[in-house]
């Protein structure tokens, strides 16, 4: 009898050479994603990583699994696409924080009303870094970096707040360079059902000089040591907690909490609610469709022509009664 087959990270790792800097979180992201793939067991075949533009972009190549390089602020979309066409796919997306909370928010908050199975991950380090350190969304008014000529002037935007208030039923905070809970983290967000989001903390060793790894390791501090439980039993405490993870996430001061901050697996996902509109989405989604027969598409123009001319018809019919 031929026994089942056991994933190791290497086999989810690439052999391609990592171009970030010495020292920068995302090789903590990575490593704690491929100990997360392992403790998973998870099918290399069944994985997809969609990234955008930025740092956090070149991530699937250092995957041995179905990796995409989408468009800046259009990763979202781009994982959509693939999990609502095939929805036994493990769909994540790794972006930075100004991919993902500038260009890329209108995706962020759609995802999260909409809480299609995907997991997010935000790569924060409140700059630009592949493009020389500007501020990113997640930079708080009146800091200056190292590549910022004057100390910025904007507002920052709080990740885990937006994601609370879009509707995401799985909102997360770790820290890249604890490497081991980061993963705790990332197999608890993949195993949820529905919109799973996880703002990571990580350091830019070349460009953010004020929110270092010393900065953060100062004052991180993690939920369940304070007891605290995001998980929402019963449809009934939903907006308690829903009220609770809020107030934590907008705490501020030099104490800064890591960990769930809000789970709630009783609201539908968006798949869900398509399969209760269509019983056969699900056993027969898109990505199994036919499409053609010996080389000639089952739908042509023709098709096209004579339905919608049908429907010109009756409209111009009706109108003219």
């Amino acid at each position: 009898m031929e026994r089942e087959r056991r994933y190791s990270m290497k086999d989810y790792r690439s052999e391609v050479w990592i171009e970030w800097c010495p020292g920068c979180g995302n090789y903590g992201i990575l490593t704690a994603m491929l100990k997360a793939f392992e403790e998973l067991q998870l099918d290399p075949k069944r994985v997809v990583v969609v990234a955008g533009i930025g740092c956090s972009g070149r991530i699937p190549n250092y995957y041995r699994v179905n990796g995409v390089h989408a468009l800046h602020g259009r990763a979202i979309p781009f994982a959509v696409g693939i999990k609502l066409a095939n929805p036994k796919l493990i769909v994540i997306v790794h972006g930075g924080d100004g991919d993902l909370l500038g260009i890329g928010m209108g995706h962020f908050v759609a995802l999260g009303r909409r809480n299609i199975d995907v997991t997010v991950v935000i790569h924060d380090n409140g700059v630009y870094g592949l493009t020389k350190g500007q501020a990113s969304p997640t930079l708080p008014r009146g800091v200056k970096t190292k590549a910022l000529p004057r100390p910025n002037i904007q507002d920052a935007i709080n990740p885990l707040a937006v994601a609370l208030a879009s509707g995401y039923t799985f909102v997360a905070r770790a820290f890249a360079l604890d490497v081991d809970y980061l993963k705790r983290i990332f197999v608890e967000a993949i195993r949820h059902r529905g919109a799973s989001v996880i703002d990571v903390l990580q350091p830019c060793v070349t460009y953010n000089n004020v929110f270092t790894a010393e900065y953060y390791r100062k004052r991180i501090y993690r939920l369940e040591d304070e007891g605290w439980d995001p998980l929402v039993r019963d449809p009934s405490e939903a907006r308690s907690k829903y009220i609770n993870a809020m107030r934590k996430a907008l705490e501020s001061g030099d104490r800064i909490p890591v960990g769930i901050f809000y789970r709630n697996p009783y609201v539908p996902s968006y798949e869900e609610r398509v399969a209760q509109m269509n019983p056969y989405y699900l056993k027969e989604p898109p990505s199994r469709q036919v499409v053609e027969v010996n080389g000639r598409p089952v739908i042509t123009t023709d098709y096209f022509r004579r339905v919608f001319a049908d429907r010109i018809v009756k409209v111009v019919g009706r109108g003219s009664k």
